[in-house]
């Protein structure tokens, strides 16, 4: 592999002074959403990256290793986690009511503008607490991080956007109308099950391309990406939320209708932000859902990752909650004008 030319190496001292403003920004965020947190309640903890299990949701990719012995010998797989939200899931079953964390967490096959093998996530839970509420949590997080950036808008690709107003709150299926003109709630049924042609058929009519060994889910992503997300959060940010049972491992179904679950996500600028979910706490459900997810992963990249058996123990005594993750560094981009996540990574990862 050619080595990279000095000048794009994040060290040189005139790269890190181009640097610098975004990184002290950022500092100044992690400080003052830390203080938001506490303020209202919240422990701060400090979870472990080491897992038995990384996650099991199918498109998501780990980095794994193993745990040796003091004689050598390899006593068990272990991977870094995608998520701290297993680990903090069985603290809400120890019996604490309000947590986050600053996770540095992991993800392989992932690099971009946006992206970084090695990542930041925020994450939230709020204890026998409706969804609602993690939404307005997100609007005043917003607030709270342009003021510690000395600023009044966010700011992608130039365009800016103010919060200081209501955040549009758009359904799934509203979208997929709005944006691609879709019905996407024919392509489910009450069981929770989806109808792939269906929803292939509708796709070729909004004239994207479907190829003939693309999930359900796999049309979904593309009809979010390519019709949907340009629109979110582009005259004020976005709440996309109802998510088809389908695409929601870790959620709650919704009572008032089972073709869909309690889940969230935050756009501003075409940028997703934050998903948040009412969590499942039923382990047998949640078990036939990664099972399920392993599935199609060992189908699509011939790879499965264990289940944590210990999660799905600490589910059953879990009480029900409300959780959110949020990607710390697309955050800070948006709220410092950076147009690379490496421009607010103090040590980004070179690959």
């Amino acid at each position: 592999m050619q080595q990279r030319d000095e000048v794009d190496r994040w060290w040189q001292p005139d790269r890190h002074k181009d640097r610098r403003p975004f990184l002290l920004a950022r500092n100044r965020i992690r400080r003052a959403l830390g203080a938001w947190f506490e303020a209202r309640g919240f422990v701060e903890v400090d979870t472990a990256c080491l897992q038995v299990s990384p996650g099991n949701e199918a498109h998501l990719h780990a980095f794994k290793t193993a745990h040796v012995s003091t004689d050598g010998q390899t006593t068990r797989p272990l991977y870094l986690h995608t998520s701290p939200e297993f680990a903090v899931k069985k603290l809400l079953a120890a019996g604490e009511q309000r947590l986050f964390t600053f996770a540095h967490v992991f993800r392989n096959r992932e690099a971009g503008y946006r992206h970084s093998p090695e990542f930041t996530m925020l994450e939230w839970y709020r204890r026998e607490t409706p969804l609602a509420v993690l939404m307005s949590d997100c609007e005043a997080l917003l607030r709270e991080t342009l003021c510690a950036a000395g600023s009044d808008r966010l700011a992608h690709q130039g365009q800016l956007l103010a919060v200081d107003g209501e955040f549009e709150r758009l359904s799934v299926a509203e979208a997929f109308a709005r944006h691609a003109g879709i019905d996407l709630l024919a392509t489910c049924d009450l069981e929770g099950g989806v109808d792939r042609e269906a929803l292939a058929a509708e796709a070729r009519k909004a004239g994207l391309r479907v190829a003939p060994d693309d999930s359900w889910s796999d049309i979904f992503s593309r009809v979010i990406v390519g019709r949907v997300e340009p629109h979110l959060g582009m005259s004020r940010p976005t709440i996309l939320h109802s998510y088809p049972l389908a695409e929601a491992a870790l959620a709650r179904r919704d009572p008032a209708d089972p073709r869909l679950a309690q889940r969230f996500e935050l756009y501003a600028l075409g940028v997703e932000l934050a998903n948040g979910f009412a969590e499942l706490t039923d382990p047998v459900e949640q078990r036939r859902r990664f099972e399920a997810e392993m599935a199609t992963k060992q189908a699509v990249y011939g790879e499965t990752y264990p289940l944590d058996e210990d999660f799905l123990a600490a589910l059953a005594i879990m009480p029900e909650a409300s959780g959110i993750a949020l990607g710390f560094e697309r955050l800070v981009m948006l709220a410092t004008g950076a147009q690379r996540i490496d421009q607010v990574l103090w040590t980004p990862v070179d690959c």
